[in-house]
């Protein structure tokens, strides 16, 4: 294994990155590659955190649903984002590449499910994605769908053709050796003790040395520390757990088809076949640390929800991490004050949100790049401390609950729709073999005599052209008094 080099020494650089998670070591990387002495200081080491325990999906969009994002920033601005995301993933499939990442186990296509019966949510969102933010994507109907997902949980689905998926871990380590190669200098096990980003040379201080830099960039999440708990706490700390199954052999191939990564409309579940026969599957979030181990029965339990033909799975290993949540569910990206910049509040927001953060703010400093002041209508604001944990945790299981509950009625809705049907074509079949069916209507032979139409009755039951009235029946005359 590599030694960990740590800041020993003081040292001048043009950008020092506090963070080596995936959007410090992108800016890192982008820089140096721009001609820049980059410096970048860990507290503990690459990827330790939740950069280096996801699922790997890469796909466009952000943590806000778009039609949100629409009405916060109006069209065009939406679409001005939407486009630095789609560049995001592009980032990513560049550089995660064999010949850059050996054994990246890159695949193709992402799927998004709804939990619910939502045919017309899902074309209205297809026409937006298409036409407005020219994103490629295709509507999945229910049976196409569950031929390659086989659960009754799940209805209509987005498939996202470009999207895809990589080993998560790789891929942050992969990074950190190509911003290595490119020049930037990585110091792990090496926290931040404070900063004074005043002045044209920001100074930084370690346990061990002291750093001066032109340009910070805050990229640390959840995990700044002390001299920047006012940043830290405008996130959320959520932590979400993921477990590997034990090989399953055919019988995963009997209940899943698809091989490329699903999620539902819910964020409950999220998952995709790795190794060709086993199952990474994520957790659903809690806003408390917990010993990941014992989230292992959890996702057990949820496979065996979603799949009860798998049963009850082993689970070989369980990974996870914390992110920081947003309370305007966007990331945080931009400039606070001269040369103090930050990139931070990726959770919910994918790979490609923070390759995109990286790569924007690198030519921020260096290009005089001006886009991310797309960001600024969604300023840093406060997450709530302790209550904000509390309140988010009841709002997630509230969330959960509300979802199961729905899902549990669209699933109870499709099964009393088609024993109706089934009812009803027993029925039929009965009618049809009793003989008992209505007469099928016989057309006249061309030339013959039309039978006459029933003619209108006249005024006070009497027949059109005769003089008779009709007079009603004793039956009529018992049902109008009322009587039996």
């Amino acid at each position: 294994m590599r030694e960990r080099a740590r800041l020993s020494f003081d040292l001048d650089v043009d950008i020092c990155v506090v963070g080596a998670g995936l959007a410090g070591l992108t800016v890192a990387r982008e820089a140096a590659r721009l001609g820049a002495s980059v410096a970048v200081l860990e507290g503990r080491h690459v990827g330790w955190n939740a950069s280096g325990h996801q699922l790997g999906t890469v796909m466009p969009g952000y943590g806000l649903a778009i039609g949100e994002l629409i009405e916060r920033v109006g069209l065009d601005d939406a679409r001005e984002l939407w486009s630095l995301s789609k560049q995001g993933a592009d980032y990513v499939r560049s550089t995660a590449t064999e010949e850059l990442i050996p054994g990246i186990a890159l695949s193709e296509g992402a799927l998004e499910v709804s939990n619910v019966d939502a045919g017309d949510t899902l074309i209205s969102r297809l026409q937006t994605l298409s036409e407005d933010f020219e994103t490629e994507v295709e509507g999945w109907q229910v049976d196409r769908v569950r031929e390659q997902i086989r659960t009754g949980r799940y209805f209509h689905g987005i498939y996202y053709p470009k999207a895809f998926q990589i080993d998560g871990r790789k891929y942050v380590h992969g990074l950190a050796a190509l911003a290595r190669r490119a020049g930037a200098r990585i110091f792990e096990d090496t926290p931040v003790v404070s900063i004074d980003p005043s002045g044209i040379r920001k100074r930084i201080v370690t346990p061990s040395a002291r750093l001066r830099a032109s340009h910070i960039v805050l990229a640390g999440n959840i995990h700044l520390g002390a001299p920047l708990r006012r940043l830290s706490e405008t996130l959320l700390p959520v932590w979400r757990y993921a477990a590997l199954t034990e090989p399953l052999g055919e019988r995963l191939a009997d209940v899943i088809t698809f091989q490329g990564s699903v999620t539902d409309s819910d964020g409950i579940d999220h998952f995709r076949i790795v190794d060709g026969d086993r199952l990474m599957w994520a957790s659903p979030e809690t806003t408390w640390d917990a010993r990941p181990r014992r989230f292992g029965s959890v996702v057990q339990r949820r496979i065996a929800t979603v799949f009860p033909k798998l049963g009850k799975v082993g689970i070989s290993e369980v990974f996870g991490g914390a992110v920081g949540l947003t309370v305007h569910g966007m990331p945080q990206i931009g400039q606070l004050r001269k040369g103090l910049w930050v990139a931070s509040g990726f959770g919910r927001q994918g790979l490609n949100t923070s390759a995109m953060a990286g790569q924007l703010i690198a030519r921020s400093i260096l290009w005089g790049d001006e886009r991310w002041r797309l960001f600024s209508p969604f300023e840093l604001v406060w997450a709530g401390g302790s209550t904000g944990r509390i309140a988010g945790h009841l709002i997630g299981m509230w969330g959960r609950g509300a979802s199961a509950a729905a899902g549990a009625l669209a699933r109870y809705r499709e099964g009393a729709r088609a024993k109706e049907r089934i009812r009803e074509a027993r029925l039929a079949e009965a009618n049809r073999q009793a003989g008992t069916g209505p007469p099928p209507r016989r057309r006249p032979p061309p030339g013959g005599p039309r039978p006459d139409r029933p003619r209108e009755p006249g005024p006070a039951g009497q027949a059109e052209g005769e003089g008779t009235p009709i007079a009603p029946s004793q039956e009529s005359e018992k049902i109008q008094d009322g009587s039996v």
